[in-house]
């Protein structure tokens, strides 16, 4: 019996699509990568970054510049959001800061301005166009607050007055603005773009040639800009332990130490790992290193929130409660960003809203608001 002309003809195509299927696979595989391979073995928490990741021609391919910049960014608009305890601030400067415009820096910080990087595009990256804009209208609205309180400076504050309470200078609402501002961006910079943009998106990035007229690949420079933005050390961390900070940290970076101590001391090794995963094509490993930094960069801002809200409970002086609940504040802002958790906006308002209402905030919260605040937070991160 002849078999049927069209069983041949399918036969011959599925075997067309399955030869090509093979072949792409084939293809994948054997890719050459550009670099000589990195044991992972040799690794260790003090083996140094950037003389371990290497061209051909011994020169370093790790590039900090764009993560560093913006570190000091974010540095010099909370130095400047700060020093309104003291003089009258401008909400012009803090945001030519936001966005590098108007050459806003000043003194140590001189050198960022015309270097075309900038804080103001890079918040709230990860989510849509208008989430983003609305996120970064919220800032700029900060900063008018800010040099609104500023003109306070030798008012005592109660409540519905803007003032001073010992030294911490607050909004009508009893509200820590400078605080609010520096923990809100440690979530919407910080957190957002290195955990959710360039250690998740951004690990689907080239990583088979050489940036044009640079020495990484576009992969090696997403992994390596996280890494930047998260300290200004060669060794995040180095030397530290449970009770001493070895190295001076900010912002993220800070905070990771001072609210995860289980795991502080693993993220530095993760970045080692997963950058050694680049360079070895690894991309089962680089996801298990990035997975872990983010899990742990989320964990540590939940927890700091906690500890916030519990140390309004234990101060004894409207000046330290309310420094307490203005950081609180900030990282309850935050958790919108840890999208590993679940968190989104909806739930950070949520508890936001019920914490500081009715219209007095700070001047208006009880020790139930305040635990009701922290279950809903310790139930979201599984925090005992």
């Amino acid at each position: 019996m002849k078999t049927p002309f069209y069983s041949i003809k399918n036969f011959a195509l599925i075997a067309g699509i399955m030869l090509a299927f093979t072949s792409c696979k084939k293809d994948d595989k054997e890719k050459p990568s550009i670099r000589t391979a990195i044991s992972y073995s040799v690794l260790t928490p003090t083996t140094p970054y950037k003389s371990t990741f290497l061209d051909a021609s011994g020169q370093t391919t790790v590039d900090f510049t764009t993560g560093n910049t913006r570190y000091k960014m974010f540095q010099a608009l909370d130095d400047y959001a700060k020093s309104a305890t003291s003089v009258q601030i401008e909400a012009n400067t803090l945001k030519n800061m936001f966005s590098n415009s108007g050459t806003p820096f000043t003194g140590d910080y001189a050198s960022l301005n015309g270097t075309g990087i900038q804080l103001r595009n890079i918040i709230a990256s990860s989510k849509s166009v208008g989430y983003a804009e609305a996120a970064r209208l919220k800032f700029d609205t900060h900063f008018a607050e800010m040099a609104a309180i500023s003109l306070a400076n030798g008012v005592t504050a109660s409540k519905g007055v803007a003032g001073k309470l010992e030294n911490r200078l607050v909004d009508a609402r009893g509200m820590e603005t400078a605080q609010v501002i520096q923990k809100s961006l440690i979530g919407a910079l910080q957190l957002d773009y290195i955990g959710n943009v360039l250690l998740n998106t951004g690990l689907n990035a080239e990583n088979y040639t050489v940036v044009s007229g640079k020495n990484y690949t576009q992969l090696e420079q997403n992994w390596d800009q996280a890494y930047a933005f998260l300290t200004l050390n060669p060794i995040y961390l180095a030397g530290s332990t449970n009770d001493l900070e070895g190295t001076t940290e900010f912002g993220l970076g800070s905070y990771v130490w001072e609210d995860n101590k289980a795991n502080y001391a693993k993220i530095y090794p993760a970045f080692l790992k997963g950058r050694a995963a680049i360079v070895n094509n690894d991309k089962a490993e680089l996801q298990v290193q990035a997975t872990f930094i983010r899990t742990q960069f989320e964990l540590a801002i939940a927890t700091a929130a906690v500890r916030y809200l519990t140390e309004w409970g234990t101060s004894t002086t409207d000046a330290s409660k309310a420094h307490a609940i203005g950081e609180g504040a900030g990282f309850i802002y935050s958790l919108r960003f840890c999208s590993l958790n679940g968190a989104d906006a909806a739930f950070s308002d949520g508890i936001l809203t019920a914490l500081l209402s009715p219209t007095g905030g700070f001047w208006d919260l009880t020790q139930l608001k305040v635990e009701t605040t922290k279950a809903s937070i310790k139930a979201k991160f599984n925090i005992q």
